[in-house]
């Protein structure tokens, strides 16, 4: 999810990255003002183990109490993080990076290259069961290695001494540079990961940093923790902040009272607060590169496996009702992938490169075509009607979300839809283990390209929950990763979105972007809309 050159011709930026940061600088923080923040996710942590993270709320948690070789700072530029140089070799296969010296767990242990060699293998290991093994793809063996076909240690990367580690790829990958700023590329400890064995990463305790802060007060299960600055990381002089006080929130109205008693320095905002509060000071509109879909579970029912009853239930549902209801800065899906991403060589944007005829005939709004479809599916089924089980998390926003579909399907196609909201944490474990129908889920890019939300429904792919499959779309994925030319890969992952839109293999629901209110005495947060949003180093309290 960042660069240093930025990747050429077919290079993508999230154009709504955006430094949150007003007039001042870092010197003008007042000695005499605390420095402790406090801050909010809209949801539980699962870990802390970056092998197993998954989630936006774990990666904002990784973005701040580790680092990786590179920092990804304000519009996703890359900046020295345990790395202070690297290089590109001219066939962009072999990478190398520079280590600083010097740079130290908070065990006092020394950060080294043999750290990423061993998180790196352990990562892709198939004992790990990481569900971002596919990352690695496109460095040396890493496909053969999660396949089992390998050993981890076969996998290309290695460290030449202590500081300097050198990565072979099989192919150029345009977005590798980004990648090296997501956490599941960061270092682990050897000796620490071992010592904790299967408790690592399952609390603040078992969690050792290497980034601008430290974890404290997590239990694994509660909903509030600290994020403290961190005494060895190695450019401590520059990270202003003291103390960020973590706190889930899950009810927006909670949140704005909490804000408005001055226990909260940031809350997010429901469509009907979000309306009210425009252009007070601290409002702003953070745009997240985040789909918010359906996915079905194709392999385990066969109602769902009818391609016209996913149509059917697409078409059925106002997805621009629906996004304005969830919140006043959501904009209706017309790709998976989401807006603001765009194509560096023409300046368009992918989503609406995705839009044609065909995909809008099914990703529209059309209650009598809805009706067709359904017919269609029941004809073919051999059903007289049909009941569905609708996952989604117990947050304000997807109780809106599971309620609205509902009331669609139920009112627009005549279908029985039972509703289960349960905590994010039993969401994602109820899906991994397939037990569910259909889920409202979403998505925000690891990284700005479009091939973070594609890879999703790779054949193969561990996020692929519910098996769709389509030798189109992964035809079109192979040719994205096989071709030496930009606007070709760019066609072909377009092709791609086009051919998933057309199937509903998952149905787009809409882009989520978030309305906020930060006080406007907070400054130098950094905000990407991809990978982990919030980056704390250089925030302070004016």
């Amino acid at each position: 999810m960042r660069k240093s050159r930025l990747f050429a011709a077919s290079s993508v930026l999230l154009a709504s990255a955006a430094l949150l940061a007003a007039c001042g600088s870092k010197s003008s923080s007042s000695s005499s003002k605390p420095q402790k923040l406090a801050w909010t996710e809209a949801a539980e942590l699962t870990t802390m183990d970056p092998s197993k993270a998954t989630d936006r709320y774990d990666a904002d948690q990784f973005n701040n109490v580790m680092e990786g070789l590179i920092r990804l700072s304000n519009k996703a530029k890359a900046t020295p993080g345990m790395a202070k140089s690297w290089k590109e070799s001219a066939d962009g296969k072999t990478w190398t990076f520079n280590l600083r010296k010097g740079a130290k767990w908070s065990n006092g242990d020394e950060v080294t290259a043999n750290d990423f060699v061993y998180s790196w293998r352990r990562t892709v290991d198939p004992k790990t069961a990481s569900e971002y093994a596919y990352l690695f793809s496109g460095i040396k063996n890493a496909d053969a290695i999660v396949a089992g076909k390998k050993k981890a240690t076969a996998l290309g990367v290695k460290a030449d001494g202590k500081y300097k580690l050198v990565v072979t790829l099989d192919r150029r990958i345009p977005y590798f540079k980004l990648l090296m700023g997501f956490y599941i590329f960061f270092p682990q400890n050897q000796k620490f990961v071992e010592k904790c064995g299967s408790k690592y990463g399952t609390a603040a305790k078992y969690v050792l940093s290497n980034g601008p802060f430290k974890m404290t007060g997590w239990t694994g299960t509660n909903l509030s923790w600290k994020l403290k600055k961190s005494n060895t990381y190695w450019d401590k002089k520059n990270v202003k902040l003291d103390e960020v006080s973590m706190s889930v929130q899950k009810t927006q109205t909670t949140s704005y009272n909490l804000y408005q008693s001055g226990k909260l320095d940031e809350t997010n905002l429901n469509a009907q607060q979000s309306k009210q509060l425009k252009g007070t000071k601290g409002w702003t509109i953070r745009k997240f590169a985040s789909t918010k879909y359906l996915q079905y579970n194709i392999a385990k029912d066969k109602n769902l496996a009818n391609a016209n009853l996913r149509k059917a239930i697409s078409l059925s549902i106002n997805k621009s009702q629906l996004a304005t209801t969830v919140g006043a800065a959501n904009a209706p899906a017309v790709s998976f992938t989401a807006a603001g991403i765009t194509d560096g060589a023409t300046g368009k944007d992918f989503s609406s490169e995705v839009e044609t005829a065909a995909t809008k005939a099914v990703q529209g709004y059309d209650k009598a075509k809805a009706k067709e479809y359904y017919k269609k599916a029941l004809k073919e089924l051999g059903k007289k009607s049909i009941t569905i089980q609708l996952l989604g998390d117990d947050t304000d926003d997807a109780k809106k979300v599971t309620e609205f579909i509902q009331s669609a399907l139920e009112t627009n196609l005549g279908m029985k839809v039972e509703v289960s909201n349960v905590p994010f944490k039993t969401r994602l474990s109820r899906v991994s283990a397939l037990n569910f129908d259909v889920v409202a889920t979403g998505w925000t890019a690891d990284f700005s390209d479009p091939i973070s939300f594609l890879d999703l429904l790779a054949k193969g792919n561990a996020y692929n929950y519910g098996k769709w499959q389509s030798s189109s779309y992964n035809k079109n994925l192979t040719t994205s990763k096989t071709t030496s030319s930009t606007a070709d890969r760019w066609k072909a992952l377009v092709a791609a979105d086009q051919a998933l839109v057309e199937d509903q293999g998952v149905t787009p629901l809409y882009y989520s972007n978030e309305a906020t209110l930060v006080k406007t005495s907070v400054k130098g947060v950094v905000f990407n809309g991809a990978g982990a949003p919030y980056n704390f180093k250089e925030a302070y309290i004016k």
